[in-house]
């Protein structure tokens, strides 16, 4: 996108009141929705619970499908305590992002991923993770024996 395009969206979206594109505003923030997703799987990975925590919305949703954490958790402190509970038994992790794709609009974006988390045990991933601004809202993690071919 050259700086002409750039400026015309922009004049156009402020003519009608509308937001600016995603793309337009990531380039803004320096911060996509992808780019949001490999920090959190970064801080999986490193065990780091407080910067997982911040990446969460008050009231978010954790759908974790397969394991002994299988449930559904709700808030970001009860989101916490289930990645406490993962990254004790994993121990020293390394995250592998086998790919991850990025739909996005003015009310959000969704990143689609597969991760491979390899710490005491691997755990392949099928990833959903819904972005409401900078705050995660609504996370799936499925565990996809699959993945392990790859």
């Amino acid at each position: 996108m050259n700086m002409k395009h750039i400026l015309a969206t922009a004049t156009v979206a402020a003519a009608l009141g509308a937001p600016l594109s995603n793309a337009f505003a990531d380039d803004a923030m320096g911060m996509s929705a992808t780019d949001m997703a490999e920090a959190h799987f970064q801080a999986i990975a490193a065990g780091d619970i407080a910067a997982l925590k911040s990446h969460y919305a008050k009231d978010a949703l954790f759908q974790w499908v397969g394991g002994p954490l299988d449930g559904a958790y709700t808030g970001a402190d009860s989101i916490a305590q289930v990645w406490t509970k993962f990254t004790k038994g994993q121990g020293k992790m390394h995250a592998e992002v086998i790919d991850i794709s990025q739909g996005a609009n003015a009310q959000g974006a969704t990143v689609v991923a597969r991760v491979k988390f390899a710490g005491n045990k691997t755990i392949p991933v099928r990833y959903v993770l819904v972005y409401r601004g900078e705050r995660l809202v609504d996370e799936i993690w499925q565990i996809d024996p699959k993945l392990t071919a790859y």
